[in-house]
């Protein structure tokens, strides 16, 4: 934190910048859910940390709502689905990213499904 500090007084810009901050609040039929996206980038452009989630707390009442999260927190990748936390290979943020959005399009297709049958 201190060596932080004193190249930020230095350099005069910080070692590591926030460079995507969204919210995207959803409407019907997944009212009151959110989409987070955050990463932070050093000054050479690589990602150090992320955080992507799916929070909607009609679907999953438990963790603040999150069905679906990836985050590289605590010092190590680890994806949460429902409750549940476990680990796994990052080979790049843009992959993570694709990886995250097609998981969530194929979790709202089977809950269309659901809804559609009456469920």
């Amino acid at each position: 934190m201190l060596f932080w500090t004193l190249e930020t007084k230095r350099t005069g810009r910080p070692l590591v910048q926030k460079v995507v901050d969204d919210t995207i609040y959803l409407k019907r039929p997944r009212r009151g859910a959110i989409l987070k996206e955050e990463v932070w980038q050093s000054q050479d452009g690589q990602v150090v940390k992320y955080s992507l989630a799916y929070v909607n707390p009609v679907m999953w009442g438990a963790d603040n709502g999150r069905v679906l999260g990836y985050d590289n927190s605590h010092d190590h990748h680890h994806r949460h689905f429902m409750g549940k936390q476990e680990s796994f290979e990052f080979s790049g943020y843009e992959a993570l990213a694709r990886r995250f959005y097609d998981a969530v399009r194929e979790l709202w297709r089977k809950e269309d499904e659901e809804r559609r049958k009456g469920h």
